[in-house]
């Protein structure tokens, strides 16, 4: 069961988990929904920490954005930032998945005292330029920001998500793909092009506190190279973590070794 709590008059649906230890703020990727974070929220994560996983807007539980611009990095960031507020989520953990990690990154100046930021399938850009080679040339990446998505389109999508050869069952992938909002996927493209975001790698490069960045080693959607190259003065243990039999949704695919690579990185917050 989903609970709700309004921002900047949007009603924002989320799913806390039983634990009353640090928060731990979870933001979902592209077409995905808080019900992805369920593995992790349900199990030894989510009773130690006190672990929210937020519905964006036109996702899940959550309704349509009542002003198209919250289908925007910007907006996105904005809203996380004050939904953490709203709820009073000093000194949170953000774990982000792939679009929920620009997001978590785009919204770091503005979060109440974050004491670290995990993110995966998330390369930091600092401009659309550097889309091309954040990401590797998969068609499939298209559907994320295409409003009208067919069923076709939808596994497909989904199975980029994946390593190649997953045994992995894509139903609850595109179900949520289905039930998302068109209009977010097309107002977060336009707004890409236009280069409505921030400049993710100057955010990174300047945050004080610990940034985890994780990697499934089988991932058909960002590049390893480049993220390898990136100054993040503060990372995690010094380099990409990487998580082994995983695609782009390790946390789905290898739960447990994600799990425990990320109760690691709580701990190491502080």
């Amino acid at each position: 069961m989903s609970a709700t709590v309004a921002v900047d008059g949007q009603t924002v649906a989320y799913r806390e988990s039983a634990g009353s230890g640090r928060p731990v703020v979870f933001v979902h990727g592209n077409s995905s929904s808080s019900k992805t974070w369920l593995p992790l929220l349900g199990g030894d994560l989510g009773r130690k920490y006190r672990c929210v996983a937020v519905d964006l807007p036109g996702h899940g539980d959550s309704p349509p954005a009542t002003d198209p611009d919250v289908y925007s990095m910007p907006g996105y960031g904005s809203l996380v930032a004050g939904l953490a507020t709203a709820l009073g989520l000093e000194r949170a953990v953000y774990v982000g998945w792939s679009l929920g990690g620009h997001i978590a990154i785009e919204a770091a100046p503005g979060l109440p005292e974050p004491a670290g930021i995990a993110v995966f399938g998330t390369p930091p850009v600092s401009d659309p330029a550097g889309l091309a080679t954040a990401f590797l040339p998969n068609p499939a990446v298209a559907v994320g920001f295409t409003p009208d998505v067919a069923a076709e389109q939808a596994r497909e999508y989904a199975a980029s998500f994946l390593a190649p050869g997953s045994a992995l069952p894509l139903d609850a992938f595109e179900a949520d793909i289905l039930a998302t909002d068109g209009a977010a996927r097309g107002g977060l493209g336009a707004s890409i092009a236009a280069g409505r975001f921030a400049d993710e790698v100057a955010i990174v490069s300047a945050l004080t506190v610990p940034v985890a960045v994780l990697h499934g080693a089988g991932e058909q959607l960002v590049s390893l190279d480049y993220l390898r190259q990136l100054d993040i003065p503060t990372l995690w243990r010094g380099e990409v973590q990487i998580v082994e039999g995983a695609g782009h949704a390790p946390h789905l695919e290898q739960t447990a070794a994600f799990a425990t690579l990320l109760d690691a990185f709580i701990d190491d917050c502080g």
